[in-house]
């Protein structure tokens, strides 16, 4: 799996970094998020999923990887 955040989208809500701590950092000046790393480890895949679900601006964009 493979994860991004639109800086476009992201009003920085925090809730992906709530979620999944482990997958996503926050910008200390305006508060966006970003993906720690675009490849998501597997022990990691649920939380990456429900933060997108979460996210108020559907600002979190997974690409499923075989």
């Amino acid at each position: 799996m493979k994860v991004r955040v639109d800086s476009q989208r992201c009003q920085g809500h925090t809730l992906c970094a709530m979620i999944a701590p482990n997958s996503f950092v926050l910008d200390d000046i305006e508060g966006h998020s970003s993906a720690v790393t675009e490849d998501v480890p597997p022990e990691y895949e649920s939380q990456v999923r429900e933060a997108a679900q979460s996210c108020p601006e559907q600002a979190i964009d997974i690409e499923e990887t075989p």
